[in-house]
């Protein structure tokens, strides 16, 4: 397949930051969300990116402009029927991840992969509810995704080679690394990741130390970049907790259990940087 058009379901902050990348490599990018105001907070996101970008001279005004004008916005699945690509970044929910899918799937045609960013779900499950599912994948962008290197690419027990080949040629021309994975809750870096967030939060709960020393410690002796609250704080408490429900239902096995700190946490709306607090305040 001669990959040119791309679909990117979802305009927050993976949605954006996929249709960046696609956009920068060369790809039509066909952006789709369910209101205009959170397509066009994705153009000024992206924009806002591109623009720092040329700030430190590794894009070019004109190559900026380009990619912008490779962004088109709709609220409409129907604007779906030509592209040969489309990645859902919906919220981390399976029942609405699998309504996106089958709205996808009724668009586009025989041919089009189709690809999740979920970070937890099962691609087998997923790829069931649409037609053709060897045409299904995970690709798992990691957040910023402009900024990290990585895709997690998933095979389903469906998944076809052919699939799989063009989603590993699809990474490196994003310039990304790929990284197989096979079909498990949480992959390879969430399954060794989240967990180690959840324990930092339970040591955090239990009083241990404080919320900037755990950090601390993390970084400045693991050689982490980012301790696991303030990391636990830019994913997202929702989304730490919507993982961790995933791997306590999925593996049946009582060290995937929630801190109940961060249960309450999301309870109460603080959910880290996208609301200015949660394990640190924020601006």
């Amino acid at each position: 397949m001669n990959l040119q058009n791309i679909g990117v379901i979802g305009a927050g902050t993976m949605g954006n930051g996929i249709a960046q990348v696609c956009a920068l490599a060369g790809f039509n990018v066909t952006l789709i969300d369910i209101s205009e105001s959170a397509l066009q907070k994705a153009l000024v996101t992206v924009d806002k990116n591109l623009d720092r970008q040329v700030a430190k001279d590794t894009l070019t005004p004109e190559q900026k402009l380009a990619a912008l004008d490779r962004i088109r916005t709709s609220t409409d699945y129907n604007s779906l029927q030509n592209v040969q690509l489309v990645i859902e970044a919906a919220t981390e929910n399976l029942d609405l991840k699998l309504r996106v899918l089958q709205q996808i799937a009724a668009q586009v045609s025989a041919e089009c992969v189709i690809a999740s960013n979920t970070s937890s779900l099962s691609i087998t499950q997923l790829a069931a509810s649409v037609s053709r599912p060897e045409r299904f994948i995970g690709l798992h962008f990691f957040n910023p995704v402009p900024v990290m290197g990585l895709i997690e690419v998933i095979r389903g027990l469906q998944t076809s080679d052919a699939t799989h080949a063009l989603a590993l040629d699809m990474a490196t021309t994003l310039g990304k690394t790929a990284i197989t994975a096979g079909n498990r809750p949480g992959f390879v870096v969430n399954r060794i990741l989240v967990p180690m967030i959840n324990e930092a939060i339970l040591v955090f709960q239990e009083g241990l130390a404080s919320a900037e020393d755990i950090d601390a410690g993390m970084r400045l002796g693991c050689n982490q970049p980012i301790g696991p609250l303030a990391l636990a704080d830019l994913i997202g408490l929702d989304t730490v907790l919507a993982i961790l429900e995933a791997f306590y239902d999925g593996f049946n096995d009582s060290k995937y259990r929630p801190a109940p700190l961060l249960k309450e946490m999301v309870a109460a709306g603080y959910l880290g940087r996208k609301t200015g607090r949660g394990f640190h305040a924020y601006a």
